[in-house]
């Protein structure tokens, strides 16, 4: 009897291969730093300033910006691709509402925060999230050798600088939408901790002509605080710029206290930080805190990727809608409210406790 070589047919159903759309989209997403260098490249070229409102080929575009036609072609073939400049029938290149925000030098621009998040040091660590996930700790540490602030300020000044740059830029996006809605009616003192050059607290001014206030952060920091707030400034009359660190202390006799951006620390240095303002401000003080939520909002995208370079440069992170609001009653506040601010931005109202 002879044996069956062939196997036998079998009523299961071949599986079907993937969706060629799925496909594209896992390797679209593998080569996603593709994005984040043509963004970096584009502004270290100077591209929305040489574009201006005229249309231009990458020919005369090149000539402009010092580079290869060939290669800048090729670059800004891959931006169109993400709808940062759009090419018209001509095939000349036109300025966009996102390489209009590249510009330098204009209220709305954000090209020292494309800098400051593509930092070449920055893709060292992405490779390495692997290994953040594993421990729930910081690399850069290891990688570098130091503490992630400390080691920027004194190793990398220039990207200091970038740093420095991109949070007053930050400051500028956002501090005129805060300023109109957060709430200080019957306040006579805000301190903004941590707050920077102070563009915020110079907002809060303008929004409130009878509120005082204090501008509270490192030394260096308030040193260079917004020319408004500096001795001869507009609204210096009215600020007091004090140096120091919110993890140790904070200012007293104030009525209402501004944390923007400034908790995503570990979980224990944010419950001490809100933890001096319980047991140092006055009982029913206002502590008003905006962050981003990685799970709330139509900046989730944004959010979740700032909350993963948070956790490979300091060991930090940006906080669920539950998770920040139990460190916030943790520390001993009060709840009272929380609501957006635009559409990456919340705003939690809480006061200190009664004694």
């Amino acid at each position: 009897m002879n044996r069956r070589t062939t196997a036998e047919p079998t009523d299961a159903p071949t599986p079907e291969p993937p969706a060629e759309p799925h496909v594209l989209g896992v390797l679209e997403r593998a080569l996603s730093a593709s994005c984040a260098a043509s963004l970096r490249a584009a502004v270290k070229l100077g591209l929305a300033d040489a574009l201006g409102d005229t249309p231009a080929t990458a020919d005369e575009l090149a000539v402009a910006v010092g580079a290869d036609p060939d290669a800048l072609r090729r670059l800004l073939r891959s931006l169109t691709g993400f709808e940062v400049f759009a090419e018209d029938p001509e095939g000349r290149f036109v300025q966009t509402e996102v390489s209009r925000l590249l510009r330098s030098g204009t209220p709305d621009s954000l090209d020292q925060l494309v800098l400051w998040m593509t930092e070449p040091w920055t893709w060292e660590l992405w490779g390495r999230l692997d290994e953040s996930v594993r421990t729930g700790k910081d690399v850069f540490t290891d990688l570098y050798g130091g503490e992630f602030f400390e080691h920027v300020h004194t190793a990398w000044p220039e990207s200091a600088a970038v740093f420095d740059l991109a949070m007053t830029q930050a400051s500028k996006q956002s501090a005129q939408a805060i300023a109109g809605v957060l709430p200080l009616s019957g306040a006579r003192t805000v301190a903004d901790i941590g707050g920077g050059q102070g563009f915020l607290l110079a907002s809060l001014l303008e929004h409130h002509p009878g509120v005082r206030g204090i501008l509270f952060d490192r030394p260096d920091v308030v040193a260079g605080a917004d020319a408004r707030l500096r001795a001869g400034g507009a609204l210096a009359e009215r600020v007091r710029l004090v140096p120091g660190d919110c993890r140790e202390e904070i200012p007293a006799d104030v009525d209402a206290y501004v944390f923007k951006n400034i908790l995503g620390m570990n979980d224990e240095d944010a419950v001490v930080v809100l933890g001096n303002v319980v047991r140092t401000a006055p009982a029913g003080a206002r502590v008003i805190i905006v962050e981003n939520f990685v799970d709330d909002g139509p900046g989730q995208r944004f959010s979740t990727g700032m909350d993963l370079r948070m956790l490979l440069t300091v060991g930090g992170r940006k906080h669920t809608r539950q998770g920040l609001l139990g460190l916030v009653e943790r520390a001993g506040l009060v709840v009272h409210d929380v609501r957006p601010v635009n559409s990456y931005q919340h705003m939690i109202e809480a006061s200190t406790p009664a004694r």
